[in-house]
């Protein structure tokens, strides 16, 4: 059991062995109190409220700002997105190159429904995105992602479509080449294996999420490594993000895209 004594400034934690103390200036007690409150951040669907440039964005804010300091640092010339849904998120990325001075978008779906189509194209970021409907692992779709990169294009990609493990490693294995060396393929929502029980969730999550996917590919592809990205500018103590996307990074440290 988790207890917060504001009063005292300590987090406390109930085990067998008696009660641990942390005091809240540390990483530990951090650590545990974002771990309580992403958990409650699941069953309140705290992340189905934002939005940017007016289009529902369903992530964590901490990711897309984490994400943004991967994107400035990497400058891809292309960013590959599997799973559009209201198409947020690819006017985030689509926004971060705008305010760059290069890139652009590749939105891949499944089903893109008729009004969240007709919103993205009346967006004004709409010029730096496209969008294939399609499942992002049917090889027709994959060659025309591939077509869509030109020769000498860096490129980064984020998987957020159909999120079984036997899928997102379908899809790393299908973009994992498109990704250029020192460049990232990202496995979102790993949290799925650490909310098992949680409403809205599965008994077989504990094994059938992104997070064992990531996992198990990285273990079979060398020239892909699992690695958190640091942060670029931290004064304080705490230095592991706050996500839904835990340990989902892969770099890619060897061959050519």
């Amino acid at each position: 059991m988790l207890k917060i004594d504001e009063a005292r400034g300590v987090v406390i934690v109930d085990g067998p062995d008696g009660e641990t103390i942390h005091k809240m200036d540390s990483a530990e007690a951090f650590r545990l109190v974002s771990k309580a409150w992403v958990r409650c951040g699941w069953d309140a669907k705290y992340v189905y409220s934002f939005s940017w440039m007016g289009r529902p964005v369903i992530q964590l804010p901490e990711d897309m700002l984490r994400i943004q300091e991967v994107i400035y640092r990497v400058k891809p010339d292309v960013i590959v997105e599997t799973g559009v849904a209201h198409g947020g998120s690819l006017i985030f990325y689509a926004s971060l190159f705008k305010a760059m001075g290069k890139g652009r978008v590749v939105g891949i779906d499944i089903e893109i429904r008729p009004h969240n189509r007709a919103a993205i194209e009346a967006h004004e970021m709409k010029p730096l995105i496209t969008l294939v409907e399609g499942s992002s692992v049917a090889p027709d779709v994959v060659s025309q992602v591939r077509s869509l990169v030109a020769p000498g294009e860096s490129v980064l990609v984020l998987l957020d479509s159909n999120h079984t493990k036997e899928h997102v490693l379908a899809e790393l294995e299908a973009y994992g080449p498109m990704v250029t060396p020192g460049s990232y393929i990202v496995a979102t929502d790993g949290i799925m294996k650490e909310v098992v029980g949680a409403p809205r969730t599965a008994p077989d999550w504990d094994w059938n999420n992104p997070l064992d996917a990531a996992a198990e590919f990285a273990a079979s592809h060398p020239e892909f490594v699992l690695e958190e990205p640091a942060f670029p500018f931290n004064e304080g103590v705490v230095a592991e993000r706050v996500t839904y996307w835990p340990k989902g990074f892969l770099r890619r440290v060897g061959g050519s895209a």
